[in-house]
């Protein structure tokens, strides 16, 4: 009864799963911090639950309900609405000076360590920060990420509006991940800059306009101009500084940082622009939110397959010279049907026939007339070793694409060499010549001593 209870659970577990909005589960935590109101937030929190997300809220000290049990996460996405939440810790940890702790602000289950352990079981994560000092913003250091110091926000004084310094409308580059034709955004809250790691994807970026200090007047702008001058390491300015930033794991899990949680508020998502056109909040948000909990931009690879030319089935070990047809499968998450598609709308695509470096790099193209299918012919490396078909395949914002097969490449047997080789003639002529020169002259030599005996014999005789 028990196993039938087990196995019914997982059963369900898979297909909600399956009928999941996005590619890896619906189930949402949100972590909202006791000074937010969760009504301020209607249009992004109700936006995930019409698309199907099941949202469960929780204060950041509060124990329950747990992220994960047993090392197992408990949910397939969290948001850290939390940008003033501070893990505290006690001032002495000696149980006798126990009256001099304070009130530790997060639970014991969210710590960077713990945040960072979720991503590798696949839990994808939106984190907000803001310009105070707290641990999601030493978190952010671990993924490549620069703040500034603490209490400088993001300042601009263009263009020219009433609202004030720190309020900034960003205009929104084009990106595979966000709608076309998505309006600028109201942004209040710290910048970040961008490590060098190749996993980071921007998607906001502050405007060439502004900069991060700790003032909105322009007393200090001798003091940025010098800074600008002197190439100074405290310079925050320009479209060089992040606003939001993306990061995917080599797992693709995936992480976003927004320098402000107003950027998900409904009062932005209302508020107009300068120009008097209505702000992109809501749809950038939309996308964002999107785009981290695995909607967009997902792929996968089926399967993959691989055999000689003129056969079907894979052998156990190939033959260098052998002509070898490798295919691969590749689908592409559709949010509309919650289901996988057959894709073919990779053109760069490449494969490498591997032992330790690549013997064969060549293009992977897809088959016309067949979604999804991509196949190459190739010849194996006159090489033989323990060789791996490798696909790896990494662009920004998109899944990361990787298999691995490994596969033997052998000799000829000695039955399975050619007889004779077209490039050999010239030795082939001269083993012939040879043979031939040689019997000639024992014919000649032999012909030769027996008409000497012959006429010895006849003189012998006359005498």
């Amino acid at each position: 009864m028990r196993f039938l209870r087990s196995a019914l659970l997982s059963c369900l577990a898979l297909l909600a799963t399956v009928l999941a909005k996005s590619s890896s589960g619906d189930k949402v935590l949100v972590l909202l911090d006791p000074s937010l109101d969760k009504a301020n937030y209607s249009i992004f929190f109700n936006g995930l639950e019409k698309r199907g997300y099941d949202l469960t809220f929780r204060a950041p000290k509060d124990a329950s309900p747990a992220v994960a049990a047993y090392d197992v996460p408990n949910y397939a996405h969290v948001i850290l609405f939390t940008p003033d939440t501070k893990c505290t810790s006690p001032t002495n940890p000696h149980p006798s000076h126990a009256r001099l702790t304070r009130t530790v602000a997060y639970a014991s289950d969210i710590t960077p360590q713990s945040l960072v352990g979720l991503l590798s079981e696949n839990t994808n994560l939106l984190i907000t920060l803001s310009p105070k000092q707290t641990p999601l913003t030493s978190l952010a250091t671990e993924f490549s990420l620069i703040p500034p110091p603490p209490g400088t926000p993001l300042v601009s004084h263009h263009p020219k509006r009433e609202e004030p310094a720190t309020l900034v409308p960003v205009d929104v580059a084009p990106s595979p991940m966000l709608a076309k034709g998505t309006a600028p955004v109201w942004f209040s809250g710290a910048p970040h800059a961008l490590g060098n790691s190749p996993y980071l994807v921007p998607i906001l970026r502050a405007p060439a306009t502004s900069f991060a200090a700790d003032s909105t007047d322009d007393s200090d702008a001798a003091v940025i101009v010098d800074a600008a001058d002197k190439a100074g390491e405290g310079l925050w300015a320009g479209s060089q500084l992040g606003l939001v930033t993306g990061f995917q794991t080599f797992k693709n899990s995936r992480v976003i940082f927004a320098g402000s949680v107003d950027l998900f508020s409904d009062a932005y998502a209302r508020k107009p622009l300068p120009d008097g056109i209505p702000s992109g909040n809501a749809q950038f948000v939309r996308d964002v939110a999107a785009w981290v909990f695995q909607e967009n931009m997902v792929l996968r690879i089926d399967r993959t397959a691989h055999h000689r030319v003129n056969e079907t089935e894979p052998p156990e070990m190939y033959t260098i010279n052998d002509q070898i047809v490798y295919t691969a499968y590749i689908s592409a998450y559709n949010p509309r049907t919650s289901s996988w598609k057959p894709y073919d709308g990779l053109t760069d695509l490449q494969l490498e026939f591997t032992m330790l470096d690549p013997h064969v790099r060549t293009a992977l193209p897809p088959v016309a007339g067949e979604p999804g299918k991509y196949e190459v012919q190739f010849r194996a490396p006159d090489r033989h070793g323990v060789f791996k078909f490798v696909i790896g395949w990494r662009r920004k914002g998109y899944s990361f694409l990787h298999t691995s097969t490994t596969v033997p490449v052998v000799p000829p047997r000695h039955d399975e060499y050619p007889r004779f080789l077209s490039a050999a003639w010239p030795y082939y002529a001269g083993a012939i010549s040879t043979s031939v020169g040689f019997f000639v002259f024992s014919a000649l030599w032999l012909a030769g001593d027996v008409k000497g005996e012959r006429k010895n014999l006849k003189n012998t005789k006359s005498e």
